[in-house]
């Protein structure tokens, strides 16, 4: 057995209607910079998300999560803009690894797919303790 490594991690939340504030949990996103691991996963009950909310555009939801894999990934952070950060002198470049990766993900937002709080733990096993979230955590 390895040693346990802490890690921190974000459950996203689908607000169909941001400002009612109700949300259902559709996935996690954990970070573990020990392992050097960052991922994602998520599950869509597309019957019990449109019963919450008939209007909601579940292609859209698949995709923003799909963006997140990218995220993780490394694949797709240029596009949301985690390799810049303006500031009052002008546009300030960061450096482009897991944690600013991490850092664009768990940032809050007014949007469809939101991330909850940040949670923190120990693991052995980041990529099964992101599965052990996800089934504890998303229905």
């Amino acid at each position: 057995m390895g040693a346990y490594r802490p890690y921190q991690y974000v459950v996203l939340r689908c607000v169909p209607r941001v400002e009612r504030e109700e949300f259902t949990n559709v996935g996690v996103v954990l970070y573990c910079p020990e392992t050097t691991f960052l991922g994602s996963a998520w599950r869509l009950d597309e019957p019990r998300l449109l019963a919450f909310a008939p209007e909601l555009d579940v292609a859209s939801l698949r995709s923003a999560l799909e963006a997140v894999d990218l995220v993780c990934a490394g694949e797709a952070h240029a596009e949301f803009g985690a390799g810049t950060r303006a500031t009052a002198y002008g546009v300030r470049v960061l450096n482009d690894d897991q944690s600013a990766r991490f850092g664009l993900l768990k940032a809050p937002r007014s949007t469809v797919l939101q991330p909850g709080p940040v949670h923190g733990g120990m693991t052995v096993d980041p990529a099964a303790e992101l599965e052990r979230l996800l089934a504890h955590l998303v229905s």
